[in-house]
C-alpha cells in the first residue's frame, strides 16, 4: 500500500499504538496478541492487524507482536528515529510552555531556535536557547537549515511569516495560531493545535454523558 493512500485516521493512531507500546515494555511484556492490544486499547483486533498491515507484516501467527520490535518499526514509521531541526515563532507564555516542557528529542526533533518580535523577550534564556529576534530568521535558516517550525504567534501576523518561512525552507508547521496552513499552502505537512476547540469538545462530552456514565 501506498503512504499517499494510507488514511489520516490510521496515521493518527500510530503515536497512540507507540505510547502503548512503550507502557507495555516498561511494563515487562515481551510479546502480545492483537486481541490482547485491542482489549487494552479499546479498539478491534481486525483493526489493529489492518492498520498495521497498511505498513508490512510485523506480527506472526499463533505469537503475535514482539512488542519491542513492534514498537521500534512504528517509531521508524513516525521518523522518530531521525532528529529533524525545529524553531519556535512565538516565545510568549505559550510558546515558553512548549519549548520547555516538550520532550523534542523523544519526539523525533531538535529544537535549536527560539524568535520573537517582543525586545523584553529577546535575549532571554528559554531552556537551552537564547531567544533572538524574528528579523535574524534568514541568516539563521540559511545557516543551520531547520525544516520544521513551531507557531505561537497572532494570527494576524502569522501568513507573512508562514511565507516566509518556506521560503526559508521550512516544509512542516506545528501551528498554534488560527491561520489555517492547511488551506492556503498545499504543500507543506501541518498539524493544527486548536486548544480551544479541544475545550469545546471536552464540553460537548460532559454535557452529553449517559446517565450511567455521568455516575
Amino acid at each position: 500500500m501506498s503512504k499517499n493512500s494510507i488514511s489520516n485516521s490510521v496515521i493518527r493512531r500510530l503515536p497512540r499504538y507507540y505510547r502503548f507500546l512503550g507502557e507495555l515494555e516498561h511494563n515487562g511484556y515481551v510479546r502480545i496478541s492483537s486481541r490482547e492490544l485491542s482489549e487494552k486499547m479499546g479498539l478491534t483486533a481486525s483493526q489493529i492487524r489492518q492498520d498495521f498491515n497498511c505498513f508490512g507484516e510485523f506480527g506472526q501467527q499463533g505469537y503475535g507482536y514482539n512488542v519491542s520490535d513492534l514498537r521500534i518499526e512504528i517509531g521508524k514509521i513516525l521518523g522518530l528515529d531521525k532528529q529533524t531541526p525545529m524553531i519556535l515563532l512565538g516565545a510568549g507564555n505559550l510558546g515558553k510552555a512548549i519549548a520547555t516542557h516538550i520532550d523534542f528529542h523523544n519526539k523525533g526533533f531538535d529544537l535549536i531556535g527560539a524568535f520573537d518580535v517582543n525586545p523584553d523577550i529577546i535575549g532571554k534564556e528559554l531552556g537551552e536557547l537564547k531567544v533572538k529576534s524574528i528579523d535574524e530568521i534568514g541568516t539563521f535558516c540559511a545557516e543551520k537549515k531547520p525544516v520544521a517550525a513551531i507557531l505561537c504567534v497572532p494570527m494576524n501576523s502569522a501568513e507573512k511569516l508562514v511565507n516566509t518561512l518556506i521560503e526559508c525552507g521550512i516544509k512542516a508547521f506545528w501551528n498554534f495560531t488560527h491561520y489555517d496552513l492547511k488551506v492556503t499552502h498545499k504543500g507543506v505537512a501541518v498539524e493544527n493545535v486548536h486548544l480551544g476547540d479541544s475545550l469545546t469538545t471536552l464540553s460537548y462530552g460532559l454535557n452529553n454523558l449517559t446517565e450511567n456514565e455521568s455516575v
